[in-house]
């Protein structure tokens, strides 16, 4: 292909590629200079992880991430405001008895730093929920591998201040419906229109926040996740709020995706989810008959 001087013309698509191959390449050094700052906060600092923050977070991490997890704490203890408590539950025993330095210098500056069985993505609260007879505060469960911006928790609290039974969430989806069932996950359509709604879907990569009453309902219903959705915590947490009659409501437009940790991209569990349809399977063993008719009540209700 020639341009009218007689040059030969790049193909469009060719520019295309290349311009995202640039755009990742500049995401990638951002993200890896943000994790430079972090590791030297880490090794230096002895600012506090917790403030005051009528909230608890909680994440959990495993394996090999283990080693770059305190990246991901040290962005939340960076943020506008912190938690009163701040958790990572793992459950490599011998981790939390004798901790890698850096959460070692974390624990000294208030993370706590727990032991639990192994309960897979759901390690995330679920511990947590089970660990109380009645709750008060809201919980924001976070993920192990991504560096949260600083205003992400205040974002998250401001939101739930006004609307305060609903959950909240930065990272959304909306469930999609056709011929009486939830169609494919792949699907759904990233981010939500404003206020809360039971076909908006939490994706717990940038932070979702539930609110008591919804924590007091999890720990009542103890393991049942293991049958339905053992890998698919956002699954499990979705029924148990439709249930509840209690919709998710986006900051913003529920689009918001923070900056993966670097070496920890595609090796989590979204991945296995999404990419093997195991989202899918997951949703067809949790959602019933009546959770479809409540979804499509509200489709019906708000439009498509």
């Amino acid at each position: 292909m020639r341009s009218r001087s007689g040059g030969r013309r790049r193909h469009p698509l060719r520019w295309v590629l290349s311009r995202e191959l640039v755009l990742d390449w500049l995401r990638s050094f951002r993200t890896s200079r943000s994790a430079l700052y972090f590791r030297v906060r880490n090794r230096f600092s002895d600012a506090p992880v917790r403030g005051d923050a009528p909230v608890v977070v909680s994440l959990t991490s495993y394996g090999s991430r283990i080693r770059a997890v305190h990246l991901a704490v040290e962005s939340m203890a960076h943020g506008t405001v912190r938690p009163q408590r701040l958790i990572l539950w793992l459950r490599e025993a011998d981790v939390v008895a004798d901790p890698p330095a850096p959460l070692a210098r974390l624990v000294r500056r208030g993370l706590e730093l727990r032991c639990t069985d192994d309960w897979g993505p759901h390690q995330k609260y679920y511990p947590y929920v089970r660990s109380r007879a009645r709750h008060e505060l809201p919980l924001v469960i976070a993920d192990d591998d991504v560096l949260y911006g600083p205003t992400w928790l205040e974002e998250l609290l401001a939101v739930h201040a006004r609307h305060p039974h609903d959950v909240v969430a930065h990272r959304t989806h909306r469930i999609r419906l056709g011929g009486g069932r939830i169609l494919p996950y792949a699907t759904w359509s990233p981010g939500a229109p404003a206020g809360a709604s039971v076909r908006t879907f939490a994706t717990g990569t940038s932070g979702v926040l539930y609110p008591p009453h919804l924590l007091d309902a999890l720990r009542e219903l103890g393991t049942a996740f293991t049958a339905c959705a053992p890998m698919a915590d956002d699954v499990w947490l979705h029924a148990v709020a439709l249930r509840h009659g209690t919709g998710v409501r986006p900051v913003g437009d529920g689009r918001t995706a923070y900056r993966p940790i670097p070496r920890t991209l595609f090796r989590g569990l979204s991945t296995r989810n999404v990419l093997r349809g195991g989202n899918d399977m997951q949703i067809a063993a949790t959602y019933s008959a009546s959770d479809v008719e409540e979804l499509e009540r509200a489709r019906v209700a708000e439009g498509p």
